[in-house]
């Protein structure tokens, strides 16, 4: 089956033997050069705590992302993978604030993440473009600053914004004017929420931020509001099973509301979220669904659908993306 993954993180995405070598080759202090210890230290459990406990996984990668060469490089491998289980189309995201502790400028970060991106693009056959994240546990200037830089970039691969990091209840209050800002300079939105107890965050992401897509949005099934305007919208949700078992948005694969959503007429999409941290694939992740709720191949390409249409793409590209269903 064709593929599209809308909610991938680049730093949760590093392969295990790229952060050993580039660690050994830059002289990098990392936990163990045992291929098979780092992914210990990589992947989070399923019995994970809570979203804070997984995000603590997100450390080891960023010691490797801080010159332009691994982020290239990390880039275009993130590509090559998705391209070899027929991933046809992906979004990646990543904050590029996180990657300026060596001194790379906002701009070089950026440049860097696109040139591996385009690389992969003229050797597999995907396509792709990047999501500028802005970190929730950062002041607001700093997604002021985000958004200001990486507008230049906009059209040249750059599609969209986003807000991820730990969620707190009310967190939109704090970013309307960036994200105001955002829109208005030709960025998409789309906002994690709803990942972590908190449907109300997606009723705000929504009204306050103009959300055209939620992150997870798991807990829309416990706000009536937020499922509403959900509905009734058609806001897209990007919902990641095994990460959402893994951060205790849900106890097991069996109690995730993807497919009672899907049933509603709610628009889902499958995605990894983190293919390292998550230990995982699209592959895996649409057999997990497809197996768990006997989902038949309509039903999968209609996900497939929703995905096309929710992605940011330009409209050759929907329709490229759309023509290889003609060949299931």
């Amino acid at each position: 089956m064709p593929k599209i993954e809308l909610h991938c993180h680049l730093d949760g995405s590093v392969r295990p033997d790229t952060i050993i070598d580039i660690a050994r080759r830059s002289g990098i202090n990392i936990p163990s050069f045992d291929k098979e210890k780092m992914k210990e230290e990589l992947i989070a459990p399923l019995d994970c705590e809570s979203l804070d406990e997984y995000l603590k996984k997100f450390s080891i990668p960023n010691l490797v992302m801080q010159s332009k060469e691994n982020l290239k490089r990390i880039t275009f491998e993130l590509f090559e993978d998705a391209a070899k289980e027929n991933v046809k189309y992906m979004e990646v995201r990543f904050a590029p604030l996180l990657h300026t502790k060596m001194g790379l400028s906002v701009e070089e970060i950026i440049q860097s993440v696109i040139d591996g991106m385009k690389e992969a693009e003229e050797q597999f056959d995907i396509i792709g473009n990047i999501i500028l994240s802005c970190m929730r546990t950062m002041a607001v200037e700093s997604a002021f600053e985000v958004v200001e830089r990486g507008k230049i970039f906009l059209g040249k691969g750059v599609v969209a914004i986003d807000l991820c990091a730990s969620e707190e209840e009310g967190f939109c209050g704090k970013f309307i004017e960036p994200i105001a800002m955002a829109r208005e300079y030709g960025y998409r939105v789309t906002i994690h929420a709803g990942e972590t107890g908190i449907g109300k965050n997606v009723l705000e992401a929504v009204e306050w931020l103009g959300a055209e897509r939620i992150g997870h949005g798991v807990f829309i099934k416990d706000c009536v509001e937020a499922y509403n305007i959900v509905k009734e919208k058609q806001i897209v949700l990007e919902m990641c099973p095994t990460s959402n078992v893994q951060t205790k948005a849900v106890n097991q694969i069996g109690d995730h509301p993807i497919y009672d959503f899907h049933r509603d007429g709610i628009k889902v999409t499958v995605n990894t979220d983190n293919r390292t941290v998550s230990d995982t694939t699209m592959a895996k992740e649409c057999d997990l669904v497809c197996n768990e709720f006997a989902m038949s191949d309509e039903e999968y390409k209609q996900i497939y659908m929703n995905s096309v249409q929710a992605s940011f793409a330009n409209v050759k590209t929907k329709e490229k993306l759309m023509k290889y269903l003609l060949d299931i």
